[in-house]
């Protein structure tokens, strides 16, 4: 696959920055560790002597690591106070993409990546095609795979490797607005035709918009047709020169036509999310749903969401199904602790990888501050967690009515190897069907078309 790997990554190695990482003021003063960057011509700052944290245990080893979370000092904090084995150097190179951008700049390079990396689930594939990750199942995976479900596994995994640790997820429901529904006299919908029942319901009674279709969340609608049956990629490293592409099959048409009807007739609105625009609108109660994922709650709290006259107006309910008799919970969003190929001891990294954000105590810290949710079991069956009463659903227990059985139903998903080539070209044929010029069926076949042939031109044979 060598040469399917670089034709692959050509396009993405010629649109990363070719940025230099600012190194972090060290206060750790700690030796070199087997894993750890530490040449003289690395520029990159990643050296265990650049840490943002101070590591207290100078005797050990050090692995490096890259991550986001905005607890991460905290997590790492507690690692190295526990762990005499090994020491965490932690350093913040930017969130997203702007990571994604430094970790591509380094294994063009060949030196320069950190041992550990925090990495979107999502994006696992694009590195691991590039051998930039490592399968960690002969470093403990045995001895910590009982601590997550199956499906926080599978979406970590590739073919039967496991290229990341799962630390949070993102079980989607459906939040609404309780005045709303109780004004119209509106129970929460079980299924998708009972949404779009109520939707016309509010609407023909002057109400709110019922939702919103934004052509800038592809992923939702990804998980949508999941949800109805799809299965958008087939992807083995063990045949790393084939892969399956079904983007217009019929349930990925009946989910964007759905929408589409939904948009067409005004009962939702069509508005990018995560905008200065949508979130006034959230906040004014221009739409009566948000359908998003469990950590929707604390974003929209951080926006400004559900205060001062907002307060306790939001509740939230188990996504619609399709089809109720065989009900089927998908993701949103969630990260992982991956091991780089540049690691030179990568069962030390591993130990990292399988160890930080794992204690009780930063665990409940990413739950307690909605900064994450978990999805180690610990944490998934602690009463604590379960039986929370959620301030932003005005005391509702959230977690054990909605989110904790739907990250536990949730059976994980195999993702692109060019994931976010699929999203743009999902997000343009939204956008097409949204301004009413294509249907949903039209836009379906149109991603088919532009995903498969760009899977071509990388060097894959389709199936």
């Amino acid at each position: 696959m060598a040469v399917q790997t670089r034709r692959l990554f050509a396009t993405a190695a010629m649109l990363t920055a070719a940025c230099v990482l600012a190194a972090c003021s060290s206060d750790a003063g700690s030796k070199s560790a087997a894993g750890a960057s530490d040449s003289g011509n690395d520029t990159t700052g990643n050296k265990a002597s650049n840490c943002t944290n101070t590591i207290g245990k100078k005797n050990l080893p050090v692995v490096t690591f890259w991550g986001w979370y905005p607890n991460m000092r905290l997590v790492v904090d507690n690692f190295n106070k526990q762990n005499n084995e090994v020491q965490v150097c932690w350093t913040n190179v930017g969130q997203g993409g702007d990571e994604y951008d430094k970790f591509q700049t380094a294994i063009s390079a060949g030196t320069g990546a950190p041992d550990v990396i925090m990495i979107e689930a999502d994006r696992i594939p694009t590195f691991q095609i590039q051998k930039a990750l490592v399968d960690i199942r002969k470093y403990g995976y045995d001895a910590v795979k009982d601590n997550y479900g199956p499906g926080a596994w599978k979406d970590v995994s590739i073919g039967g490797a496991v290229y990341g640790v799962p630390v949070d997820g993102g079980p989607m429901a459906m939040i609404y607005r309780k005045d709303v529904f109780d004004k119209y006299k509106i129970t929460p919908p079980k299924t998708w035709a009972e949404y779009e029942q109520a939707a016309q319901k509010v609407k023909d009674a002057g109400g709110p918009l019922f939702g919103d279709l934004g052509a800038n969340v592809p992923a939702v609608m990804m998980a949508l047709q999941i949800q109805k049956g799809a299965t958008p990629i087939t992807y083995d490293p063990a045949r790393p020169e084939s892969i399956g592409i079904a983007l217009n099959d019929q349930a990925s048409k009946d989910v964007l036509d759905y929408w589409g009807n939904l948009a067409r007739k005004g009962l939702v609105g069509t508005q990018d999310q995560f905008t200065p625009e949508y979130i006034s609108g959230v906040v004014n109660g221009k739409y009566a749903t948000y359908i998003s994922a469990a950590w929707a709650p604390g974003y929209l709290t951080g926006a400004g969401v559900g205060k001062g006259k907002d307060t306790g107006k939001f509740a939230v309910a188990p996504l619609p199904q399709w089809d109720p008799a065989n009900p089927v919970q998908v993701n949103w969003g969630g990260s992982a602790f991956s091991v780089t190929s540049q690691a030179k001891n990568p069962g030390l990294a591993a130990k990292v990888a399988y160890g930080l954000y794992a204690d009780d105590e930063s665990l409940t810290d990413g739950w307690t501050n909605q900064i994450i949710f978990p999805l180690n079991l610990k944490a998934l069956r602690d009463p604590e967690f379960v039986d929370l009463k959620v301030s932003f659903f005005d005391g509702q227990q959230a977690n054990k009515e909605v989110y904790v059985p739907a990250a536990n139903a949730y059976k994980g998903m195999t993702y692109s190897p060019f994931g976010q080539y699929y999203f743009d070209a999902l997000t343009k044929q939204i956008g097409a069907v949204i301004e009413g010029s294509i249907t949903g069926a039209q836009a379906a076949d149109r991603v088919q078309e532009d995903v498969a042939n760009y899977a071509k031109e990388q060097g894959f044979t389709v199936q």
